[in-house]
Formats: C-alpha cells, sequence, structure tokens
C-alpha cells in the first residue's frame, strides 16, 4: 500500500496518538482527513495539517449522524482508504458505581461511535475492492485495572466484533487491523474523570480506591513514547519497515507494558484448559 497516495480518515486528531499518525501520515506523503470534536480549539494544529495538503472537519463521534461525515466526503469524491478509530477517553470508576448515564456514555464513544463510521465506509471499499479499518484499543480490553471496567468491556466488544468483521470482509480485500495500546504518553493521565458516585465504604483500603488515588496523583508514568508507537502503526498499515510482509497481521500490541499482559492472556486461557480440558470435551451429544 505504500507505494502510492492514500487517503486515512482518522479520529481524535487534536493530540495524542491521533495527531501523531496524522502527522507520520503526512510524512509519508499520503493524505489525511483529521477529525475533531472542536476543531476550533485548536486553530494552530488545523493550519498545520491543512497546509500540508490535508484536510481537518468536525465530526463527534457520539453524534449518530458521524457517519453521514464519511457519505458525504465520498460523495465529494474523497475516497477513504484506511479509516482509523482513535477518539475516545475513559471515565474511571468502579463497575458497581458506575451510573447508567456514564456506561452509555462509554459504549457510545468506544463503541457505537466506530461502529457507525466502519459501517458507513465499508459499502465505499467494498465497491473498491481495497481498504484498511484500523481500531485503537487498549491493554485494558484483554486484562485492566479496576475501575476501568466498563471502558474496557467497550473496547473489548469492538475488539471481538472485529475479529468477526475480518472475516466478512476478508473477500472484499478490506483489512481490519486492532492495534491494543499500553500506557503511552498523551493526555489522557492528566485528563483523569472519576465517577460521579463517590466509593462505598466498603471500597477503602483496596486496591480500587488506591488506583483511584494514583490516577488523581498524575504519578502512573507512560511506558510509550506516542510518536515511536504510531510511527510503527503507519508502517504496519502501509507495509514498510517493520510492517514490511506483515499486511495481513490483525493484531498489533504496542508497549513494553504489553508483553507481560499478553502473556498472562496466553496463561489465563492455557490454565482453563489444564484444568477443565476433559470437562470441555466431555459434554458433547453421545453419538
Amino acid at each position: 500500500m505504500g507505494s502510492h497516495q492514500l487517503t486515512w480518515l482518522i479520529t481524535g486528531c487534536s493530540s495524542g496518538f491521533g495527531l501523531s499518525l496524522t502527522r507520520a501520515a503526512q510524512a509519508g506523503g499520503h493524505k489525511v482527513i483529521a477529525t475533531s470534536r472542536n476543531p476550533s480549539r485548536t486553530p494552530d494544529l488545523v493550519a498545520e495539517i491543512e497546509g500540508k495538503g490535508g484536510k481537518w472537519v468536525q465530526l463527534d463521534v457520539d453524534s449518530p449522524q458521524s457517519g453521514s461525515v464519511i457519505t458525504e466526503l465520498e460523495k465529494g469524491g474523497e475516497q477513504i482508504d484506511i479509516l482509523v478509530n482513535n477518539a475516545g477517553g475513559s471515565i474511571y470508576a468502579p463497575i458497581e458505581t458506575s451510573t447508567e448515564e456514564e456506561i452509555r456514555a462509554q459504549m457510545e464513544t468506544m463503541y457505537f461511535g466506530p461502529l457507525r463510521l466502519i459501517r458507513a465506509v465499508l459499502p465505499h471499499m467494498r465497491q473498491r475492492r481495497s481498504g484498511v479499518i484500523v481500531n485503537m484499543s487498549s491493554g485494558a480490553s484483554l486484562d485492566g485495572i479496576p475501575t476501568m471496567g466498563v471502558y474496557g468491556g467497550a473496547k473489548a466488544g469492538l475488539d471481538a466484533l472485529t475479529k468477526i468483521l475480518a472475516k466478512e470482509v476478508a473477500p472484499f480485500n478490506i483489512r481490519t487491523l486492532t492495534v491494543v495500546l499500553g500506557t503511552f504518553n498523551t493526555n489522557m493521565p492528566n485528563s483523569v474523570v472519576l465517577g460521579k458516585t463517590p466509593l462505598p465504604e466498603d471500597y477503602k483500603g483496596t486496591f480500587t480506591e488506591q488506583v483511584q488515588g494514583l490516577l488523581l496523583s498524575g504519578k502512573i508514568k507512560p511506558n510509550g513514547d506516542k510518536d515511536k508507537a504510531m510511527q510503527a502503526l503507519y508502517q504496519v498499515v502501509v507495509g514498510e519497515g517493520v510492517g514490511e510482509g506483515h499486511q495481513a497481521e490483525k493484531l498489533l500490541p504496542l508497549g513494553s507494558d504489553m508483553t507481560p499482559r499478553l502473556k498472562g492472556i496466553q496463561d489465563y486461557l492455557g490454565h482453563a484448559l489444564e484444568v477443565f480440558g476433559s470437562v470441555t470435551n466431555s459434554v458433547d451429544v453421545d453419538k
């Protein structure tokens, strides 16, 4: 894919991963349609990206009409080759105390928002028999810390959906890529939002309370460099550098803290098979 100019649509470009990936794609000679909820808040960034041949459009992924942005771009001749679902954020709260409003807000941003854009872009990619859908996920979808249950659940839901989507769209030469991210030097650690409900007394002294305290103190230091990560992601998408020969891969873990978490999942699944393997295979219909 790296041999010619591609058009990327990336959500959540006002900072963090979205901005880093936008710059990496532009540096590689590609066209980027960058999006954010309030472009007027970042006029310098808009000028930078558009000054390099890109386009910046307003997009609120929470809006039920968000998919119309893709429809209008395609209708206007902008063929989106790569969709990157990056926008998002976490509300940190135990599952028990998360309010209905908070849970639905997380699902809207982290699950329904990306899904709407995927469904909007797929007919165009399918007709062209070409395209890449990239979903930014999190280690929380594999094994998260307390207070990230709803966020991790939303991410895991999209991860599972994407595994099946990959099988559905493979005949049309459309690729999916789930990027599982560890902790990075984005704005996320500096913009912690706790749930509205105070912790019940029983949670005092628990790991959950300690996590909330660490989040608010800013003492959780990220391991990863967002620019290095997005350069790696760029290369994997276009099949250059570290991505050369790996264009068919569907899962990209990034961040050194992901290594023990991935091994932990291997152990978790392997342990279940070891303990219950015989039971698993003993409940079939008698033949």
